[in-house]
């Protein structure tokens, strides 16, 4: 069954999530910006327009064109959508960030932001679909789940569909290595805690300093991995479905375990689910190493007061 979901999510989907980019493209020449969420996180409180327009037709085209997603369960980064019209109990949940960088999107400080899906059970991520609009001069594909992993610029003069399926499927061997790792949530340490990254030989990039999004430049070997406070559950499972599908792993530094989904917690604040602690993801089993020894102590705590 699930084959067969993901089968038509594939073959349907990267065509409505084009005409969701091109929209979003467009609205963010305008001013947008909503207020809405409060944690004190200038990059998770970051809201817009697009993050609400992208979603009601994401929602609304997987219940019309895809209507075998219905058997599945459905978390969306906001609120809005035909959310009802999806299963309330399935071992499989379709997760939705329908703006991932919102920051980066609102205030023109970068071209990483992204429209991302992916399926996922209890212990792992079984599909994924990310396109980055502005990343090349089209905007960029990634798709990871049944035919491997496919990574590539976008061609409007071919259907979505057909430009992914075109492009060689990624395997460690053809990606070099990368000693890049993205930072993220650690509040006001996240100067403090890169500094500490960095002394171990790898180099941490915080949000704004990213060239891109990380999901895309993972697949590209640009980028070995990410170290992440309390991840939310719509865009973050993508890097461990990427690290896992290349050789690596996602794991919790505490104890070292692999990370799966069977405790999250509602960060209120923010009006999202999240994973508790700090996770480390690598493609690179010895800079996965660096980053659970370097991290294994910190507080694993996401607001303190």
């Amino acid at each position: 069954m699930i084959n067969t979901i993901i089968a038509d999510i594939s073959a349907k989907m990267p065509s409505v999530i084009r005409w969701a980019g091109a929209i979003a493209s467009e609205l963010r020449k305008h001013n947008v910006s909503l207020t809405n969420k409060s944690s004190g996180y200038a990059t998770t409180d970051a809201l817009t327009l697009a993050d609400l327009t992208v979603q009601e037709l994401v929602v609304a085209a997987l219940r019309d064109h895809v209507p075998s997603s219905r058997q599945l369960r459905i978390e969306a980064e906001e609120a809005n959508g035909a959310l009802t019209a999806f299963a309330t109990e399935s071992e499989y949940v379709i997760a939705l960030d329908p703006i991932d960088g919102t920051k980066q999107f609102r205030d023109h400080s970068g071209d990483g932001w992204a429209i991302m899906l992916h399926i996922r059970n209890e212990t792992s991520v079984i599909y994924s679909l990310v396109l980055t609009p502005a990343m090349g001069e089209q905007g960029t594909w990634l798709e990871a789940g049944l035919n491997g992993i496919r990574c590539g610029l976008d061609d409007w003069s071919r259907s979505a569909e057909e430009v992914i399926a075109s492009f060689p499927v990624v395997t460690k061997e053809n990606i070099p290595p990368s000693e890049n790792v993205y930072m993220i949530n650690f509040m006001k340490e996240d100067p403090i805690k890169a500094a500490l990254v960095n002394e171990t030989g790898l180099k941490a990039f915080l949000p704004d300093d990213m060239p891109g999004s990380i999901y895309p430049l993972m697949a590209q070997g640009r980028f070995g991995g990410s170290l992440i406070h309390t991840p939310n559950i719509y865009d973050y499972p993508v890097s461990l479905h990427l690290a896992r599908l290349l050789g690596g792993e996602s794991v919790w530094v505490h104890n070292g375990e692999p990370v799966n989904f069977r405790t999250t917690w509602m960060d209120e604040r923010a009006g999202m689910l999240r994973l508790p602690g700090v996770i480390a993801t690598a493609i690179n089993k010895e800079h996965l190493d660096k980053l659970v020894r370097v991290a294994k102590d910190w507080d694993q705590r996401r607001y303190r007061d």
